[in-house]
Parts: structure tokens; C-alpha cells; sequence
């Protein structure tokens, strides 16, 4: 019989690649949504798996007992829902708050009502290894050893780090959970960095974008008139993030254990010039900068732990935005 996993945020851009994921490999998923409109819209979207798949409303991740009622009778768990703001105001409320009661709450809620799960898969992001006051870092190597090193102090300091903050103070967390409450499971986490690809779950138009869609959207409607500056200097496919998630859950070694999920290293210029190339009519509309700059020196991503032990092949940025692109002009029609 298959078996079910729970996977929460069913909804979002990420979200919406794990339930494809997991629903391709023969699994039944029940995703988590927030309201009644969303529900509708993730069944559609995965309508050819209308026999595996069904939904259960979670209005707010960080209420307590919000997940009490979605994991019972699961197999697995896929922690995928947090939010991801980068212009947050009320940092405690809008970020901080969501991301480390909503990894908690539901690690709780298995551990209280469903003694069957034996693997959590959480999303957690580079946000939680990359130490952002060190910018560039050039010749640095970051691994799954490094951690954000940053306080409650800097992460009230700005939007931005509030953000890089939330993931990390979550990540801990789930893994303090385990140490101290020693579950039946075991807890697996994620880390990519910007995530790129295409379009998979229910956007009503390009006004409603994610924030990673509207960062590529951005180069393709005429509104940046320059390359802009790169904050993140590496980049993960969306579709091989959710690959990850399922072999992260199947993969016995991956109990306890954190994986850089990177592509490789990018720039924007190097986004502008596949898109320049590819799409040339587009080229009236997304900036030119400097063709074929080579990126700076900056630091790189080890990812050979989750080549080796997750057994992940990544794809190549051209791929990533072509791919990207052809879906944002699509949604654009």
C-alpha cells in the first residue's frame, strides 16, 4: 500500500514541486493550505493524481495545536511552510515568530498524535549556513558545518536579516527538538539558496508572484533598466529541491543530517545574458550590464554531501531560466 506524507504550505512555489515530486513517485500526499481557496486550487493543479492526493486547512502554522488534526495518519512529514518575506515590518509577527513555532508546533503535534512518522524533511534555506555579515567572502568554502551566526539583536536590524535569521533560529530548533524530546523520528533539513524555475502552483497573474518568480519576472517586463546587484551568489533549481525532499525522506543516512541543495554559482548578469540570448525579443526589456562578465571573486557552496549520500544531480542555470522565463511569459498571456 503507499504510503502517505503530509506535506505543509501545499500552496506555495517550492510546495508545489514536493507534491508534484512525491505524487510522480506513487505516494499519497496530504497537503496543508490556509484556507478554503487554496485547497481548491492545489487539487486542480495536481488533478491528474486526483485518486492521491487531498488537503487539510491550516489557517496559521504558528497557533498552537494548528497541525494536531493534519498528521495524524501520515506516514511522513514535509515541513515546507514558512514565510519567505523579505520586506517584512513586524519581524517578530511576520517572520520570526511563524518559521520557529511553525517547525516546533508541528514536530509536537507528531510526536503527540502519530507515532508512525519515522522521517521530517523541514525546508530550511543557505539563509541558515551563510554568515551575511561577511558579504563576497571570496575563497570561502561553506558546507553544512557553517551556521548563520546571527543574534535576536541583528536579526531585528532589518528586513533582510530578519529573514536570514528566521530560517536559522527554525533549523535549530527542530534539531534542539529532537535532542532533547528524542522523538521516534528523525529529522532531516534543506538548505538551497535562491530557488529558480518554473511556475507550478496557482498564481492568479504576474501581479501576484512569489518573491523568487518576481525576482527573475523583474529582468523581463522592462522595469530594471540595470543589471541589478547580486545578494545570493548561488542559486538551486526548484525542480531539484523537490527531488531532494523525497530522497532526504527515502534515504535511510540522511536521519539527522542537513544538506546544501546549490546549483551552482550565478550572477544576475549571467541571468540577463541567458535571457538576452534565448528570448531576443526580449532584449528591449531586460537590461544588458556587462555581456559575459565573469563573477567576481565570492565564495562557493560545497555541495558533495547531498551528491554523495542524496545521490542529486542539479541542472544547469541556463536551464533553470529558460525554463523560467517561458513560464513567467505564459502566465503573463
Amino acid at each position: 500500500m503507499a504510503q502517505t506524507v503530509l506535506i505543509t504550505g501545499a500552496s506555495g512555489f517550492i510546495a508545489a514541486h514536493v507534491v508534484e515530486a512525491f505524487l510522480r513517485k506513487g505516494y499519497n500526499v496530504r497537503g496543508t493550505v490556509r484556507s478554503e481557496k487554496a485547497a481548491a486550487e492545489v487539487l486542480k493543479m495536481h488533478a491528474k493524481y486526483s485518486g492521491q492526493i487531498s488537503v487539510a486547512i491550516v489557517p496559521d502554522i504558528a497557533a498552537p495545536n494548528a497541525f494536531d488534526e493534519a498528521v495524524k495518519g501520515v506516514d511522513g512529514v514535509i515541513h515546507t511552510a514558512s514565510p519567505f518575506i523579505l520586506n517584512a515590518t513586524d519581524f517578530e509577527t511576520e517572520l520570526l515568530q511563524p518559521a520557529i513555532s511553525g517547525t516546533t508546533g508541528i514536530l509536537e503535534a507528531i510526536q503527540k498524535y502519530n507515532s508512525a512518522v519515522s522521517r521530517v524533511v523541514i525546508t530550511s534555506s543557505f539563509a541558515s549556513v551563510l554568515d551575511p555579515t561577511q558579504g563576497q567572502r571570496p575563497g570561502y568554502v561553506y558546507t553544512e558545518a557553517d551556521w548563520n551566526p546571527s543574534t535576536v539583536e541583528q536579526a531585528n536590524s532589518s528586513p533582510v536579516m530578519a529573514y536570514l535569521a528566521s530560517k536559522t533560529f527554525a533549523e535549530r530548533a527542530a534539531f534542539d527538538y529532537v535532542k532533547q524530546k528524542k522523538p521516534n523520528f528523525t529529522v532531516a533539513t534543506l538548505c538551497p539558496p535562491m530557488v529558480y524555475g518554473p511556475i507550478a502552483h496557482a498564481v492568479s497573474g504576474v501581479d501576484a508572484l512569489n518573491t523568487s518568480a518576481g525576482d527573475i519576472y523583474r529582468l523581463i517586463n522592462g522595469s530594471e533598466k540595470a543589471v541589478p546587484d547580486t545578494s545570493f551568489w548561488a542559486f538551486a533549481d526548484v525542480r531539484d529541491v523537490a527531488e531532494a525532499h523525497v530522497l532526504a525522506f527515502e534515504k535511510p543516512q540522511a536521519a539527522g543530517q542537513r544538506y546544501l541543495i546549490a546549483n551552482s554559482a550565478y550572477s544576475y548578469q549571467q541571468i540577463c545574458d541567458i535571457i538576452r540570448e534565448k528570448f531576443p525579443e526580449l532584449q528591449d526589456k531586460t537590461p544588458k550590464g556587462d555581456t559575459g562578465a565573469a563573477l567576481p571573486p565570492i565564495y562557493k557552496v560545497d555541495t558533495t554531501k547531498a551528491v554523495t549520500e542524496l545521490g542529486i544531480k542539479f541542472r544547469p542555470l541556463q536551464e533553470t531560466i529558460v525554463d523560467m522565463v517561458n513560464s513567467l511569459l505564459a502566465l503573463q498571456k
